[in-house]
């Protein structure tokens, strides 16, 4: 199996990187009270010792009270986690890594099982999580500019300490994603709307206040899904006409790269193509995009909560559609969860020192 394509760099603005693999974003709940510390910073080094071409956090929380529903999920707000996050990027600049936050808002959310609450209510467009699931309140136009500017701030934040990109979560039924979805968007002022492209506003101005706060030259990357925790055969975009007059609003406000999630990269986004969500997102923007979804593993993310393992598989339905062009980056979660030098083993064809993937991996952070 040639796997050249997923080693040969990658440029796009601040965003400069040595192959096209990218380390997706994996909530650990390693940062006790918000803040990340050596541990956390050496996992991150690892990976980068690894030869990762781009690592994306963990989800990191704005600057918001009830944007988090676990005290444990790192912030990128306030003096002590922004330090802590200052020495993640240099410890993985010195092992040769690049890197950007996933900054996030979780939303209207379930209540954790710790028992552990923000000391305001979980907010979201219309206080839902999911259809007729309430547990939050309905933001108001000031909450949403306030949070707005919230993740205008982190981005700027993360420019400032020398982060290579940001990424913005808009996907998973989190805050983002709540304004999308016509499920739990039920509001009658401008933030909702009865198509996607109208539920979108909220989105198009985070993306905005971000390009802002960062200015041109800085790489913005927007994650997106289709589905939701709720429904995994969700589709917000049914046609391809519906996704282009989502995404290239989007685009036009400002970002650079699509994040395109899925559950399983080989699944086709719509009947009579075998295009996946990466690939429509390219074909109806030009803009860059990675792919994610069961890259190396035959089982998937959410089967691993529920105690699956996952043996490593072929790669070979990956590289022929990335030799083909539909997307530019392949975002890797388990694989690099499990074992920070998964990269170079893929590099020097090591496919029989490949570790599948368990439970366990869950519970720390695994370096070597």
């Amino acid at each position: 199996m040639n796997t050249d394509s997923l080693f040969r760099p990658f440029s796009l603005k601040s965003l400069n990187i040595k192959n096209r693999i990218v380390m997706a974003p994996m909530t650990r709940s390693f940062s006790p009270n918000g803040i990340p510390g050596g541990n956390v910073a050496t996992y991150y080094q690892k990976r980068a010792e690894g030869e990762v071409g781009l690592i994306l956090s963990e989800g990191t929380v704005i600057d918001r009270i009830s944007s988090s529903n676990d005290a444990n999920i790192p912030h990128f707000h306030g003096e002590a986690a922004l330090s802590g996050w200052e020495q993640v990027i240099k410890d993985v600049h010195g092992a040769g890594g690049k890197m950007g936050p996933q900054i996030w808002h979780m939303g209207v959310m379930d209540n954790h099982h710790s028992g552990w609450l923000p000391s305001e209510p979980f907010e979201g467009p219309s206080g839902l999580n999911r259809p007729g699931f309430n547990n939050g309140k309905t933001m108001t136009e000031k909450d949403i500019a306030d949070a707005i500017l919230a993740y205008g701030s982190a981005a700027a934040d993360a420019k400032r300490l020398g982060f290579d990109t940001v990424e913005i979560h808009g996907a998973h039924g989190y805050l983002i994603d709540q304004f999308f979805w016509e499920g739990t968007n039920l509001r009658t002022d401008g933030y909702g709307g009865k198509t996607l492209a109208d539920r979108s506003r909220f989105g198009i101005e985070v993306v905005k206040e971000v390009r802002r706060q960062v200015g041109e030259d800085f790489a913005v990357i927007l994650r997106l899904s289709q589905w939701k925790p709720a429904d995994y055969t969700n589709q917000m975009a049914k046609t391809p006409a519906e996704l282009e007059a989502w995404l290239n609003p989007l685009a036009d406000a400002g970002v650079d790269i699509f994040h395109a999630s899925q559950r399983r990269f080989w699944e086709p986004e719509f009947e009579g193509s075998d295009l996946n969500f990466a690939g429509w997102a390219k074909k109806v923007t030009g803009k860059a995009t990675i792919t994610v979804g069961s890259v190396g593993l035959n089982g998937e993310f959410l089967g691993a909560f529920a105690g699956e393992s996952s043996e490593p598989s072929s790669l070979e339905e990956l590289m022929r559609r990335m030799d083909r062009g539909d997307f530019d980056l392949v975002a890797v979660g388990r694989p690099l969860l499990a074992d920070p030098n998964w990269v170079k083993k893929i590099k020097e064809n090591r496919t029989e020192e490949l570790k599948g993937f368990t439970k366990a991996a869950l519970s720390q952070l695994v370096i070597d």
